[in-house]
């Protein structure tokens, strides 16, 4: 059986926390965009195809789309910036 070196498993124990932090920064607002885009959706769809739907329906939604799309986008540039501001460092 191999021996695993205890430095290479604190070093990994510790690349993978930061990876989960990184990966755990703005989850909520990741959440309301994505919720966004879905209601967003839900409204086109049936104010398009649907007959009885307020044409201004199908605006709003693509408004509310849109709107998710760039919180999505806010939380790519800002994880970015976290990502820069503290590159993993394995002496830490």
């Amino acid at each position: 059986m191999p021996m695993v070196d205890t430095n290479e498993a604190e070093l990994l124990g510790r690349r993978m926390a930061y990876i989960d932090a990184l990966r755990g920064l703005h989850r909520k607002e990741r959440l309301v965009g994505f919720l966004m885009i879905l209601v967003g959706a839900a409204m086109v769809l049936p104010a398009r195809f649907a007959a009885g739907w307020p044409g201004m329906a199908i605006w709003v939604g693509y408004g509310v789309i849109t709107l998710g799309w760039v919180l999505f986008i806010y939380v790519i540039f800002r994880r970015a910036q976290w990502r820069r501001a503290n590159p993993f460092n394995p002496n830490v």
